[in-house]
């Protein structure tokens, strides 16, 4: 069931990086926040339903993979990104978003913990 969900949240990472990499772009600059806003949302979020830090992760992996792969030029001269701060605080500031998020992340604990009985002797 974990797998499933960590395919999804990769899935997830992706588009948000598909999405997030158009939007910078288009409406800078309250398009570079919504973009990150997004991508810190995803992943806490997928940090937060997993309990763990590859929740972080998985979806931190499927937004590099995206956004590195929409950085390559195509033999037409075609591009993504333009050489300009917005793209640079896009990378980086999602790169570290990805990080605080995985670093941050709640440990896997039961989500029921009975407490122990006080003696009072």
């Amino acid at each position: 069931m974990k797998w499933a969900a960590y395919a999804g949240l990769g899935l997830l990472g992706a588009l948000a990086g598909l999405a997030g990499s158009l939007v910078q772009g288009a409406w800078f600059p309250l398009g570079l926040l919504l973009a990150l806003g997004g991508a810190a949302a995803l992943f806490w979020g997928g940090a937060l339903v997993t309990r763990s830090r590859i929740g972080a992760g998985v979806p931190a992996g499927g937004w590099s993979v995206a956004v590195l792969l929409l950085t390559i030029t195509r033999p037409q001269g075609d591009f993504i990104f333009a050489a300009g701060a917005g793209s640079y605080l896009f990378l980086l500031g999602g790169m570290a978003l990805a990080v605080v998020s995985a670093t941050l992340a709640p440990a896997e604990r039961p989500l029921f913990a009975v407490p122990e009985a006080h003696s009072r002797s």
